[in-house]
């Protein structure tokens, strides 16, 4: 597992080719092991390819034009609206998309109190751990991911095509890659752990 550690890389560029069913499910499967607080599992996935996948990129699109004219939701991230835009045309990429579901929570945008917000916070690790199963299984696969966190900016939208009153997490781009990125640099070790 090491070497998929290694060799994953957050892509933006994708072929066109179709993954199939069982890889799709081998993934996902792989995201149902992660370790989640209290064994709560708070994880649904959401596989969107062909014509509903368009759909799903389109309404991100129309929420991501929205928002720049609004400034609703992220007024004080409207500088990374940009990048949100180039996630679209990753997206359209890709030849498969995987909304996640945090189905334990509702929308971000809303205060809760703070017992809640602890709870949220461990629902949130949990997802974390099951979508790097699945990047790092994808990458076992040789195929390439991006956990895409800029559905943000169009989240009210999207929560309404996907039907659902639970906390969209965010959606994970899968496809072979049509590009090959160096890898990104790291903190040494040594200035990010300290033992006592």
């Amino acid at each position: 597992m090491i070497k998929e550690i290694e060799n994953r890389r957050s892509i933006r560029k994708y072929k066109r080719h179709e993954i199939s069913k069982e890889i799709i499910e081998d993934i996902i499967y792989s995201a149902t092991l992660a370790p989640s607080a209290k064994n709560r599992q708070p994880w649904k996935f959401i596989v969107y390819q062909g014509e509903e996948k368009s759909k799903l990129v389109d309404v991100m699109h129309q929420g991501i034009k929205s928002e720049k004219i609004t400034h609703k939701l992220m007024p004080e991230w409207a500088f990374a609206i940009p990048d949100a835009e180039n996630t679209v045309r990753v997206m359209e990429e890709a030849p498969c998309l995987i909304a996640v579901l945090n189905t334990n929570q509702k929308t971000p945008f809303d205060s809760i109190e703070d017992e809640k917000r602890i709870v949220e916070i461990c629902d949130s690790l949990s997802i974390g751990a099951a979508i790097e199963n699945m990047i790092l299984t994808a990458t076992s696969y040789g195929l390439g991911t991006l956990w895409i966190a800029n559905t943000c900016f169009a989240y009210n939208e999207l929560i309404d095509f996907i039907e659902t009153d639970s906390q969209l997490t965010g959606i994970v781009a899968i496809g072979f890659a049509n590009e090959a990125p160096a890898k990104r640099p790291r903190k040494p070790v040594a200035d990010i752990v300290e033992y006592r």
